[in-house]
């Protein structure tokens, strides 16, 4: 029986190391089983595979087993040799199987090395009790359904991500509550939540600059917008010199933002958006203004929250909130911050900075209106908070292009790149195109379109195709399936066939690139897919 049980563990661990793919997929989720099961229906072949080549490896190597004996009589160091195979089968299986070029990597985060371990723990359980079970019945098929079981790693994981949900619960609410405890002694922290459907990095890392003129300002870094992300910033980087805290809050479903404003219990809330995204997730666009609006709902009544006007969602958020407000955008006649005389260049933006009182000039390296609108969202909140007009002016002339988000680079060849990739909106979408217009020269888009959408996706994508076919002169199309409706929308708007190529990869699209770009051409990447996304 021991030596049964030593190849039930080794086959977990050779699973488990063959699984890799599956936790990375896990792990972009969120652990959240529901996306988890989606990235798997639409990767089913990746995923699929590691249980596939462990089935194969496990019936060749017991095949061979087979030849030195009956099962009874093998000699005993056959057993852990057979170990060894499946544990090294299993790493190989995982390190080919896994993503090559993940534009976001597998971490071994203590969360991922404490799934491996209570993984290891329930496989090789399952593994032993199938064989007791299967013998007490006769023992008639033990073999068969032990070759057939890697075959439903994919559930299996998700089994193991179940079981290990509790503890993960209870050490992720310990960090929360020490979070929370340290916070609440900060009572000279001024606490500013950002939410939105998009802008939020953006207007984060703006306000976090113009805020620096005057406070010694802590922004959560990169996209650090969930509970357990923030959480790991207020424990790790917040320091006693601090005088405001600024926290992105992401969302993608109803209550997420309830629950990281029960950790921030933000004093000022702003709303960067309101819109269609993560409609996999949240379904309509209603149960998105419910969510979004729990930021402004969670202030305390002598709280200040401010909107960017878009004429639409967020202007009538707006109009229905009770606390101390103020809204900014391009309106004169109704918003309280807004620019003039706005003015655009290959070296970035100047506008005047208005307010009822006065105006001042500035300039920006950053690109595009949605970013002046970003801008003046930003300027609203430090005005408030007691800095002048030029603190606030310089604080925008120090704010550096955000990375992959309208970002300009130019290539020691000449060749202009805006990198856009992180977008995926058709707002920001069409800011990004009217950029690219001001380019002279050959210009080029790079694109697999947008995701998340449900079941509106390939109606907004051919509406995407339509809106860049008139600001470039090439369009690149990333993923042959799922940019079918952007290609659509192009022809449908008189784009020429043959300037639309269509390629597997940005892998691909970087090789076109050197052979149709030169000197002084413009390629804007615009959105790029996330490794769960990809075909």
């Amino acid at each position: 029986m021991f030596l049964s049980v030593l190849l039930c563990m080794g086959l977990a661990a050779g699973c488990l190391l063959a699984s890799k793919i599956l936790l990375h997929y896990f792990q972009l989720e969120s652990y959240q089983f529901p996306g988890y099961f989606r990235t798997i229906r639409r990767n089913i072949l990746k995923a699929i595979l590691p249980g596939v080549c462990m089935t194969v490896l496990l019936t060749v190597s017991m095949s061979l087993l087979s030849f030195a004996g009956k099962k009874d009589t093998l000699p005993w160091y056959l057993y852990p040799a057979e170990v060894a195979v499946l544990i090294a089968g299993g790493f190989i299986t995982g390190k080919h199987c896994s993503e090559k070029h993940a534009k976001k990597s597998f971490v071994y985060t203590p969360r991922v090395k404490r799934l491996y371990g209570t993984s290891f723990i329930i496989l090789s359980a399952l593994l032993i009790l199938l064989v007791i079970a299967v013998r007490a019945a006769g023992g008639k098929y033990t073999s068969a359904l032990i070759l057939f079981f890697p075959v439903l790693l994919p559930v299996w994981i998700a089994l193991c991500g179940l079981l290990a949900w509790p503890l993960e619960k209870l050490i992720s609410e310990l960090y929360f509550r020490d979070a929370q405890r340290i916070l609440k002694e900060r009572n000279d922290l001024i606490r500013i939540g950002i939410t939105g459907s998009w802008g939020k990095t953006s207007v984060k890392f703006i306000l976090g600059t113009i805020l620096e003129e005057r406070f010694h300002t802590l922004v959560t870094p990169a996209s650090f917008n969930t509970p357990m992300g923030v959480t790991k910033v207020i424990r790790s980087a917040i320091e006693p010199g601090h005088r405001v805290f600024i926290a992105e809050m992401g969302a993608r479903h109803v209550g997420d933002i309830k629950e990281m404003c029960r950790l921030v219990h933000p004093q000022i809330g702003i709303l960067t958006s309101v819109g269609p995204q993560h409609l996999d997730t949240f379904k309509t666009l209603e149960r998105i203004k419910k969510t979004k609006y729990e930021l402004i709902d969670a202030l305390p009544s002598d709280g200040q929250a401010f909107f960017a006007d878009d004429d639409g969602i967020c202007r009538e958020l707006y109009e229905k909130t009770k606390i101390s407000k103020q809204i900014s955008g391009m309106n004169p006649d109704r918003d309280d911050v807004w620019a003039e005389n706005i003015a655009y260049s290959p070296e970035g933006s100047t506008f005047l900075l208005c307010t009822s009182e006065r105006k001042i000039a500035c300039t920006t390296q950053l690109l595009g209106e949605l970013n002046i609108r970003n801008i003046l969202l930003c300027a609203s909140v430090a005005l408030r908070l007691g800095m002048t007009m030029e603190q606030v002016s310089r604080g925008i002339r120090k704010i550096k292009p955000i990375e992959h988000r309208l970002q300009l680079i130019r290539h020691p060849d000449g060749l202009n790149v805006i990198d856009d990739a992180f977008n995926s909106n058709i707002r920001g979408a069409r800011q990004a195109f009217d950029v690219l217009k001001q380019f002279p020269k050959q210009r080029i888009i790079v694109t697999p379109g947008m995701v998340e959408l449900g079941a509106q996706e390939t109606d907004m994508n051919t509406e995407f195709g339509k809106a860049m076919s008139g600001c470039c002169d090439t369009a690149i199309l990333v993923g042959k399936k799922r940019s079918e409706a952007i290609r659509i929308g192009l022809l449908e708007n008189g784009f020429p066939e043959e300037d639309v190529k269509v390629v597997s990869s940005l892998t691909e699209a970087t090789a076109l690139l050197r052979e149709i770009a030169g000197a002084g051409d413009t390629v804007l990447f615009e959105n790029d897919l996330p490794d769960n996304y990809s075909e």
